[in-house]
């Protein structure tokens, strides 16, 4: 079998796994809005290609290494060193500034979502759950629960964390988007794509939550279908390498196997 293109990663790994789970991996790139803040520049837009994120390593970690303990700081130059995919240095920023500011929940989120894509889930569990409390829960952190709790294989708990968080957001389609992937890996196909259309009809859904939908359709046998819904995003061809690709794929024998082990939800969706 040919390997992919790097367009047919992207609808295949659309979910990939903590990239996390790149909180999606090779469609993940936002690394969450909560993350965000104006400590970056406080007149400059925030980064958004790989170059942008280089330039602003610099002063960032200047910034970090007069102040280690300043959390937002912290932060910001965290999410600049896993935009430009330095992960383990990530976490052991945000480890040291948690252990300075234990009960800053934002802080926690980014330590918990760093560790997530560093592939370490039980300790990204573990922060996750103390950057929110039971009286006030937050539906980002529950998002990037449940897609730690897919990544482990643990889909019923997912599904549950989902749930939850679409009482606090319901139609929030970062989340039906999550919950349908985790369907998928949970082999039910049906929901799975219930779940999606659901997701992909909302007026704010990424078009990473219709390439998902398009390889939940594909997978389902209706390769024509999965073609059109993938080119709204993607050129025509490449929308039809994608589909050629996933025909290719599930030809092989332990297509199933395989596809647990490479696709899970992003724990940085709607973040």
């Amino acid at each position: 079998m040919l390997p992919p293109s790097p367009t047919v990663a992207r609808l295949l790994a659309s979910a990939v796994a903590v990239s996390v789970l790149a909180l999606t991996a090779a469609g993940c790139s936002n690394i969450g809005a909560r993350e965000t803040t104006a400590s970056i520049a406080k007149t400059d837009a925030t980064p958004r290609t790989e170059a942008e994120w280089r330039q602003s390593l610099e002063p960032l970690g200047a910034r970090y290494r007069e102040n280690p303990g300043d959390a937002d700081t912290a932060i910001a130059y965290a999410r600049a060193l896993r935009a430009t995919d330095q992960r383990a240095q990530a976490v052991a920023v945000l480890e040291q500034a948690s252990i300075r500011n234990p009960r800053h929940m934002p802080l926690l989120g980014a330590y918990g979502r760093a560790l997530a894509e560093a592939g370490q889930y039980q300790q990204a569990l573990e922060a996750l759950g103390r950057a929110h409390t039971p009286d006030n829960p937050d539906w980002r952190i529950l998002n990037a629960q449940g897609a730690v709790l897919d990544q482990m294989g643990r889909h019923a708990e997912a599904q549950r964390h989902y749930a939850t968080a679409l009482k606090i957001v319901p139609n929030e389609p970062s989340v039906l988007s999550n919950l349908g992937l985790s369907y998928l890996l949970a082999k039910d196909l049906k929901n799975a794509e219930e779940t999606l259309r659901r997701a992909a009809a909302q007026l704010n859904a990424s078009p990473k939550v219709r390439q998902n939908l398009a390889l939940v359709v594909g997978l389902r046998g209706r390769f024509a279908e999965a073609e059109k819904i993938a080119s709204a995003d993607l050129p025509e061809a490449e929308a039809a390498a994608n589909v050629t690709y996933l025909r290719q794929m599930l030809a092989q024998q332990g297509d199933w196997k395989k596809m647990g082990r490479s696709y899970a939800p992003t724990p940085d969706a709607g973040s």
